[in-house]
């Protein structure tokens, strides 16, 4: 395995790192202050990356996206981390990897104008009931001769103001679930309040009504029965870049952000820097930052070797959720009181960085993914000669 970069991979990291630090993180500050990114500043940042081609980069090169490999998209993940939730969304959108499943009428309905921007698109699997457990959903569809039937509730589904449709999971069967693309404004389907998160300001998580919603037959993506699969591909992809990726890069972020304050930063006549226990702080911070990262590449490797990753991806998902809160936690002790003062970016991180455990799959539930199957298959997880 070579993990060194490339010239075009060099460049490319260096557009998605100048845009951020030009275009997206001068507006972090006024979205943690009130609470929302502007319509106007979203569609402004939304054309202009478009513009240079950062729009749904993992789509395929035919359908108008960027066609990057499983390791170009980890790399372009890691600098969206540099910037906010919500200015990731509206710069680089989600153009979720089950779209790719259209098919007919479909294409043309759906994939391309969301490949293209033109149409945006959130992703429903989350229930009351249903966070870690996706097979435990409640909302269902009924086939009928029309379509469909759809009845039930999401909630903490984020992105919902801005979307235009989601992909429903549903309960097709006992035991089958389907997705459907359900476009916002159809009949029965209501959108509920903002859930207010402790973190991930501007980012709205919505709770989503289908009262007897109807479908027509287009509106099932692949095959009933299909939709449980569906889901987990998309979170699996999710996983590995969007946590992932993106937590080793505001791990990077905050880290240099500590590395400058340990530099500058005076006390008892030297700087902070130069005191042993600040010194571990930073040390353990850079061994760790560095172990996440070869983790999301070696994993990102193997997808694009067309191997086999799910084990690889969990453990990715908790070393690197959980990298990023010790990470950060040792920022706000080494910026002392400022670090707790909402004047700084630190404190936003803090903030930011304890979801990263909870969604997409708990830290406890991939680490009881990780045992079983180590249980299963033994050391061929952890030994590279077996």
């Amino acid at each position: 395995m070579d993990f060194s970069l490339n010239d075009e991979q060099k460049m490319m990291i260096e557009t998605v790192r100048r845009f951020i630090a030009e275009e997206l993180q001068p507006l972090e500050d006024e979205i943690e202050d009130k609470g929302f990114l502007d319509n106007s500043e979203a569609q402004a940042i939304h054309e202009k990356a478009k513009a240079l081609g950062l729009y749904g980069m993992n789509m395929p090169v035919e359908l108008g996206g960027g066609g990057l490999s499983n390791m170009d998209r980890i790399l372009c993940e890691e600098q969206f981390g540099h910037t906010t939730d919500i200015l990731i969304r509206r710069a680089f959108g989600n153009v979720y990897e089950p779209l790719l499943h259209c098919k007919g009428e479909q294409v043309e309905r759906w994939l391309k104008p969301a490949v293209a921007g033109k149409r945006t698109c959130a992703i429903t699997i989350t229930e009351s009931g249903a966070g870690s457990d996706a097979a435990g959903i409640k909302t269902n569809a009924k086939k009928n001769d029309k379509g469909w039937v759809l009845n039930g509730t999401k909630h903490f589904i984020s992105d919902g103001e801005w979307s235009d449709f989601f992909l429903v999971s549903a309960k097709t069967g006992e035991k089958e679930i389907s997705m459907f693309m359900v476009d916002k404004g159809l009949a029965g389907f209501t959108v509920g309040k903002d859930q207010k998160m402790m973190g991930l300001r501007g980012t709205p998580h919505l709770e989503l009504f289908f009262d007897n919603v109807q479908l027509e037959d287009a509106a099932l993506l692949g095959e009933a029965g299909q939709g449980f699969k569906l889901a987990m591909g998309a979170l699996n992809v999710v996983r590995l870049a969007q946590v992932g990726a993106r937590a080793v890069g505001k791990a990077t972020h905050v880290c240099e952000l500590m590395l400058n304050w340990a530099n500058e930063r005076q006390q008892f006549g030297t700087k902070i820097g130069d005191f042993q226990m600040v010194q571990q702080m930073i040390a353990d911070s850079v061994i760790e930052i560095n172990a996440a990262r070869w983790m999301v590449y070696h994993a990102a490797w193997m997808l694009d070797q067309g191997m086999d990753a799910r084990e690889q991806i969990a453990m990715v998902k908790v070393h690197a959720a959980e990298t990023l809160g010790r990470v950060v936690d040792r920022a706000v002790q080494v910026f002392g009181g400022m670090g707790f003062c909402k004047e700084l970016s630190i404190e936003r991180y803090y903030r930011d960085a304890r979801i990263y455990r909870i969604y997409d799959g708990t830290s406890e539930i991939h680490r009881g993914v990780i045992a079983k199957s180590a249980m299963k298959k033994g050391a061929v997880l952890f030994d590279v000669n077996r």
